[in-house]
Order: C-alpha cells, then structure tokens, then sequence
C-alpha cells in the first residue's frame, strides 16, 4: 500500500497570533453558529469529549486516514506504521493532530508514546473520533485531546494507517489541511482557511453582544430587544461597550 501525504509546506497556514488570541477567547457554539449563518452546517465534531477539563485550543489541522483493515494487506507489511509515524514526525508548532478512524470504538488510534512525540514537536493538540490507548499516559502529558472511547487494543484491530495530510472525515465533519481547529470543555469546531480571519471576527462582535445580553437579563431584564439586539436597543449596547472599553 502507498503511503499517500501532501507536501507539509503546500498547507495553507492562516493563523497569526492575533487570530490565535482572538479565537482562543471565543466558545465553539459562537464559532457554530458563525459557520452556519454562511451556510455551512457541518463543522462541529460530534460525540467527542475532551479528555481533560477547562482546556483550550486553536490550532491548524493537520490530518491522518485510518482505513479498514484487510489481513492480506496488513500482513504484508504495506501500510505497518508509516503513515501514523509521519503524522508525528511532521507536525509543527501550532497544529492540530486530527485522525479519521471511522468513529470505531473499540481500536486504539493514538497512545502516550507517538502522543508524547507529537507534543514534543509542537502540536498543541490531538483529535480522533476513534479510540486512544494508553489513555491515561496520554493524560499525564496534560494537553488538549478530543476522543470518542479508549480501548486497549491497537489500530490493527480494526484499522490501517493510510495517509497524511490529506481531506478527512472526523465525526461527521470534511477537514482540509490547514483549516483551523478550535476546541472548549463543549468541544471541538473546523472552521474552513479561507473563512478563518473574517469568522473570527464576528465571532468577537457576538460574544460582546450577548455579554451585554446576559449583563442585563441577569440584572432582571427581558430578552426583548436585547437577545437578539433590536435596533431600537443598539444605542445602548454601543454606550455599554464604550464604557466597558474605556
């Protein structure tokens, strides 16, 4: 089996430390949101849990294909480690590990050792829709992952390393390399590269409104006019953010 990868330094990276900031600052539901008001519906990856608490991420994906696996083909020798190694041994500082694994439960797609290796290199982040191993070792090394299960059993179980940085399919949602990955305690969101800068900044404008939203309605006020903003009431959002600013 070939080992299928696109030229790392063909992916689009869009992320500048603003952007970073900015989007470190905004929850995956307004980012959702923001996506499907331009009409893309898909983007939040379901069923999948952060394996620790009140972590953050923002990071550019970089992606790898588990395929099913045939005994012909994996006894052989073809596929073997090489596209799960190269996954590791080729991200860089700033991205995301983000797996196909067929939302299958019950295979180890990732474990402490090629995790730790990952990490090392700069990732700031690890997603499967499948199942880690050495959960726990993975754990200890305290950055952000998003998984469906654990199990104890190898990728060899159920799957095939086919290739890197390539389209994937995460939990229901297309990755392109390069688009750029957020992840809350909620969970985790892909928003295309091209759409980055300008999602991220109406992202910004909706959290601002809605905490002038939430400001009010928990001082006892109806969401009436304030959730969503009315006209009528824009006045006074712009002189409640003013003087928060100032």
């Amino acid at each position: 089996m070939s080992q299928h990868a696109t030229d790392p330094s063909a992916i689009p990276d869009v992320l500048t430390d603003e952007l970073r900031e900015l989007l470190s600052s905004v929850g995956t539901a307004t980012i959702t949101a923001q996506l499907f008001r331009r009409g893309i519906r898909s983007t939040f990856l379901s069923g999948l849990k952060p394996l620790l608490p009140d972590q953050r991420m923002v990071g550019r994906a970089r992606t790898l294909r588990y395929v099913a696996v045939r005994e012909d083909v994996l006894n052989a020798g073809g596929p073997r480690l090489g596209a799960q190694r190269q996954a590791s041994e080729t991200i860089d500082f700033g991205d995301v590990l983000i797996m196909e694994a067929r939302e299958v439960p019950d295979a180890g797609t990732v474990g402490d050792i090629y995790a730790a290796r990952a990490y090392h290199r700069g990732a700031v982040g690890i997603i499967t829709d499948g199942a880690l191993r050495d959960t726990a070792g993975i754990a200890a090394l305290g950055k952000p992952v998003y998984h469906q299960s654990s199990h104890g059993s190898t990728w060899r179980r159920h799957h095939m390393p086919y290739s890197c940085d390539e389209p994937i399919t995460c939990a229901g949602v297309y990755v392109e390399p390069g688009d750029v990955v957020v992840g809350d305690a909620e969970g985790a969101v892909v928003i295309p590269h091209a759409l980055v800068g300008e999602v991220t900044r109406d992202c910004v404008a909706q959290e601002e409104r809605e905490a002038f939203a939430a400001e009010l309605v928990q001082a006892g006020e109806s969401t009436h006019g304030i959730f969503p903003l009315s006209e009528e009431r824009r006045a006074d959002f712009e002189a409640w953010k003013a003087a928060r600013e100032a």
